[in-house]
């Protein structure tokens, strides 16, 4: 069966990211006295970012009553603000090379395309409006994690697009991205191509462990697995 809708992540997919979504949540945890290495950050960055704040903060919080809701929130608010801040500010935000042509192609091809991504709302619409995306055509839907019940590996946000898109049948959807998460999301999901690509936070080495259908170095290849 063909596919139909390709389903792509955001920072390090198909954004380029410069490890500044791992440098925030760094500088958010610290602000409350977390001193977390990049190395515990980075398997976590495609998770719904309230999931990786507590999933870091019972790594490294020695009382777990501390870890209240009102704590998570807070960080979480100040990440919020701080990836915002950097997005609607940076001199340099833009896709990775060969995202744009890459979707568009898709497009062209009659191939339905969403975008998912474990921020919320709110930053991914600044992403997209820096980026011009909706102005460009070079996607169709976009789903956040603070729009569904779980974010990945749940997939939730998947299924969601998928609704969108008037597609039932799970292997009519091919999922792209970077990190451990991502695969499962997509496995989770049922897709019939589960890509992982090595612009974003895990080298293939790390990624081999988690069974993608493929793992690619340049988004361009999506087009000769899809096509």
């Amino acid at each position: 069966m063909s596919i139909k809708l390709v389903v792509f992540d955001m920072a390090g997919t198909t954004v380029k990211d410069e490890n500044k979504v791992t440098q925030t949540f760094k500088n958010a945890l610290q602000l409350h006295g977390y001193d977390v290495p990049d190395h515990i950050i980075n398997p976590l960055m495609g998770y719904k970012k309230i999931v990786a704040i507590t999933k870091m903060l019972h790594l490294y919080e020695v009382d777990a009553l501390k870890i209240t809701p009102h704590l998570i929130d807070q960080i979480h608010e100040i990440f919020v603000s701080l990836m915002i801040e950097y997005y609607q500010q940076a001199d340099f935000l833009e896709a990775l090379p060969n995202a744009e042509s890459t979707l568009l192609a898709l497009k062209k091809a009659g191939i339905q395309i969403g975008i998912n991504t474990g921020f919320s709302r709110d930053i991914a619409e600044v992403i997209i409006k820096r980026l011009e995306w909706r102005e460009k055509g070079v996607f169709d839907y976009l789903v956040c994690s603070d729009e569904v019940a779980e974010g990945r590996p749940n997939p939730g946000m998947i299924n969601r697009l998928g609704q969108l898109a008037s597609i039932s049948e799970a292997d009519e959807v091919a999922k792209v991205g970077d990190t451990e998460v991502d695969i499962r999301e997509g496995q989770n999901a049922g897709c019939k191509y589960v890509i992982a690509v090595t612009t974003g936070a895990f080298t293939r080495a790390e990624l081999e462990p988690y069974h993608p259908t493929h793992i690619i170095d340049n988004i361009a290849e999506v087009l000769n697995i899809v096509l």
